[in-house]
C-alpha cells in the first residue's frame, strides 16, 4: 500500500505540472553521430543509418511531432592519435564529442526535443555536456548492461565508450587526468543527478566508485527482486523529488537480453525483456520532461545475419518512439463524436444506394 501511494503521489505531481498529460514538445530533432573510435569494433558507425532505414522518421512523424533530421555529423580524424595512458583513441575521442556537444546544444537551444543516433557510448560525453550547456540542471538516467564509470586509471581495456560518465561527474574531477582532446571538458554533473537501470557487467574499480560515492543504481536482480515498476518508480523519484528538470536518457541497446538486440558490440546475458525496456521509456515519457535521448551501440557490423541487424535497429526505434509518446494502448487521435447505431444504419443504406 505504501508503494501504491508513492506511486500515486508521484503520479499526481506529474499531471499537476502537465496539466493532467504528458507535455509534448512541438518538434523532434534527430542528429546522428556515425562514429566508432571509443572502441574496437567497427560497424557502430553504421548505425544511425540503419536506425533510419528501420522507420524511424516515419514513426515520429505519425506521432503528430514535427520532425527535423538534422542529418549526420561529419567527424575529422587526426593523423597520429597515440594512447595516452592506456586510453585509446583520446585525440579522435574528445574532438568528436567537442563537435557533438555544439550541435546538442544548437537543438536543444532552438527548442527541440533531440534525439541522438549513436554510434558508440563514448558520445555520451558531448552529447549530455552540450545538454548541460542549455539546461544545466538537467538530471541523467542512463539505461546500460554497463556503468561506463571508469578513469582512465581504472579502465582495463583503455576504451573511452566504458568511460563517458567519469568526466561528467564533478565528485570524479581529481580522479580523471585530462587527456589530449578533452581540454574542453569540465565537470557538470553530480552523483545525485544521476541514476542507473539494468547494470549486470560492473568492472571492479567501477563498482568501487558507485559504491564509494553512493550513487543510485539498479541491477538486473534488482529489477527481478523489486520489478520493473517499482525500480522506475524509485529511479524517477531519485532524479525528480526533489525538484522538476530536464531529463536525458542515455539508452544503450545491450541494456537489452541479447536475444532481442543481438547486434551490439558488448553483449551480456540476463538483460531487460522487451516490455521492461519499453516500461521504462514510457514512463519517462509520461514525466513531460525528456529533452535529449541518446540510442547507442547498435553495430550492424557484429550481427550474425541480416534478421538479427533489422531486430536490433527495430527495437532502437521502439525505444525511441515510446520515449516520445508511442503506446500500447493504441492510438490516441481525437475523436469529435462517437458513432452512432442510427449512423451506422444510415451508412448501411447508403451502400446499397450505391451499389
Amino acid at each position: 500500500m505504501a508503494a501504491f501511494r508513492g506511486h500515486l503521489l508521484r503520479l499526481t505531481r506529474t499531471r499537476a505540472l502537465t496539466g493532467g498529460q504528458p507535455t509534448r514538445a512541438q518538434s523532434v530533432a534527430v542528429l546522428g553521430a556515425p562514429f566508432s573510435r571509443g572502441q574496437k569494433r567497427r560497424g557502430v558507425e553504421h548505425g544511425p543509418k540503419f536506425i533510419r532505414n528501420a522507420g524511424l522518421i516515419e514513426r515520429l512523424s505519425g506521432l503528430d511531432y514535427a520532425v527535423h533530421d538534422f542529418g549526420d555529423l561529419t567527424f575529422r580524424y587526426p593523423e597520429s592519435d597515440e594512447p595516452y595512458m592506456n586510453v585509446q583513441s583520446p585525440r579522435t575521442v574528445g574532438g568528436a564529442n567537442e563537435k557533438l556537444a555544439g550541435a546538442v546544444s544548437r537543438a536543444v537551444g532552438a527548442g527541440h526535443t533531440l534525439v541522438m543516433l549513436g554510434g558508440d557510448h563514448s558520445l555520451g560525453i558531448g552529447s549530455v555536456a552540450g545538454h548541460a550547456q542549455q539546461c544545466p540542471n538537467l538530471c541523467v538516467i542512463w539505461v546500460d548492461a554497463h556503468a561506463d564509470i571508469n578513469t582512465p586509471v581504472t579502465s582495463p581495456s583503455g576504451n573511452l565508450h566504458g568511460q563517458p560518465v567519469a568526466f561528467m561527474l564533478k565528485e570524479l574531477r581529481d580522479k580523471v587526468p585530462v587527456l589530449p582532446g578533452f581540454s574542453w571538458v569540465k565537470p557538470f554533473l553530480s552523483c545525485q543527478d544521476l541514476v542507473y537501470i539494468g547494470l549486470r557487467d560492473v568492472d571492479p574499480g567501477e563498482y568501487h566508485i558507485l559504491k564509494n560515492l553512493g550513487i543510485q543504481y539498479f541491477t538486473m536482480r534488482d529489477i527481478d527482486r523489486l520489478g520493473i515498476q517499482r525500480v522506475t518508480e524509485v529511479a524517477l523519484d531519485h532524479v525528480l523529488a526533489r525538484k522538476q528538470r530536464p531529463v536525458h536518457l542515455s539508452f544503450d541497446i545491450d541494456a537489452f537480453d541479447p536475444s532481442l538486440a543481438p547486434a551490439t558490440g558488448t553483449p551480456v546475458n540476463g538483460g531487460l525483456t522487451y516490455r521492461e525496456g519499453i516500461y521504462i521509456t514510457e514512463e519517462i515519457h509520461n514525466t513531460g520532461l525528456l529533452s535529449v535521448m541518446d540510442l547507442v551501440e547498435v553495430n550492424p557490423g557484429v550481427g550474425s545475419s541480416q534478421a538479427a541487424v533489422e531486430a536490433t535497429a527495430s527495437l532502437a526505434v521502439d525505444v525511441i518512439a515510446s520515449s516520445l509518446g508511442q503506446t500500447r494502448e493504441g492510438a490516441h487521435g481525437v475523436v469529435d463524436q462517437s458513432p452512432s447505431a442510427k449512423d451506422h444504419e444510415d451508412e448501411q443504406d447508403t451502400e446499397q444506394l450505391c451499389l
